[in-house]
């Protein structure tokens, strides 16, 4: 089926009621996103995160004619003065199948493997792990999921308990499990991502060893030898004593989801209850890493 979208510029201050507008004129989906081409991550609970300059995509039948709604807009007192706005006309192909199709084996470290379920393993004698992302985030393809991948790669994982603050698709707790570790815990705001860590726990035959929860439903003194948290700066820093105090003495936290610009501010946050190591870069993202004193 052919389509067509609505791409226009907006602020953190109106891109959620001019979405609202959007979706009551017809939009089958509307999307927000960084102006920087960045994607929108996990919120703090009850808070919807916006970037200061957001693209708002809305997705529409192609045979929908899409002048009229940008008159209307225009004419909203909500709008600002000549904001910017473009009409595309998307391929009309199998999106699924072209998703499946890009999505390949990747290597993290020397002996970690993310692979899609429906592709071969290129090497049997490495730590795989079957991944079906659904409907959470996390597939490995994001630098911030690349780092945390590593970082886990680098450490001696055995017997060790870890927590996967933020787990979405699972796929951190599941390597960790895959990596050796005796026991995962992961966290999430989201139910769909409580599913989805699950779904993939089930498909790599690790689910007796991971436990998730809803913050609200998480047991109390929960902690861990390793700690790693792979959601946005903001949230890293207003959370700080909690992820702290999830930590065992002597244990390990790993910091991502933070953009280049960000770390230096947030390493010394948490350098006053972490030795803290170098900040570590991938395009422009870093991770944050350190031992509790």
């Amino acid at each position: 089926m052919p389509w067509i979208q609505l791409k226009l510029n907006a602020t953190s201050d109106n891109a959620e009621a001019i979405g609202e507008l959007l979706e009551d004129a017809g939009a089958l989906a509307v999307t927000f996103v960084d102006a920087q081409d960045t994607p929108i991550f996990e919120p703090l609970p009850g808070e919807t995160r916006l970037w200061g300059n957001t693209d708002i995509v809305a997705l529409y039948d192609a045979e929908q004619d899409l002048f009229p709604i940008v008159e209307a807009l225009k004419l909203h007192p909500i709008m600002a003065k000549d904001f910017a706005w473009k009409i595309e006309q998307l391929e009309d192909k199998d999106w699924e199948r072209e998703w499946m199709d890009n999505f390949h084996p990747m290597q993290f470290g020397k002996r970690l493997w993310i692979c899609p379920s429906w592709r071969e393993v290129p090497d049997s004698l490495a730590v795989n792990v079957m991944l079906d992302p659904g409907l959470a985030f996390g597939t490995g393809t994001h630098p911030t999921t690349h780092l945390c991948l590593e970082w886990l790669e680098s450490l001696n994982l055995a017997g060790k308990t870890v927590i996967d603050f933020g787990c979405g698709s699972g796929i951190l707790a599941i390597a960790a499990l895959k990596l050796g570790a005796k026991e995962v815990i992961g966290i999430d705001i989201d139910p769909q991502a409580i599913t989805a860590s699950k779904d993939n726990a089930a498909r790599n035959g690790v689910a007796e060893q991971l436990s998730l929860y809803l913050p609200d439903e998480q047991p109390d003194g929960l902690t861990a030898d390793v700690v790693v948290a792979n959601i946005l700066a903001g949230p890293l820093k207003e959370l700080s004593p909690i992820i702290k105090s999830l930590v065992k003495p002597q244990g390990l936290l790993g910091l991502s989801g933070i953009l280049e610009q960000q770390a230096q501010d947030l390493n010394q946050v948490y350098q006053a209850w972490f030795d803290m190591d170098a900040p570590v870069f991938k395009e422009e993202w870093a991770r944050l890493s350190g031992q509790i004193r």
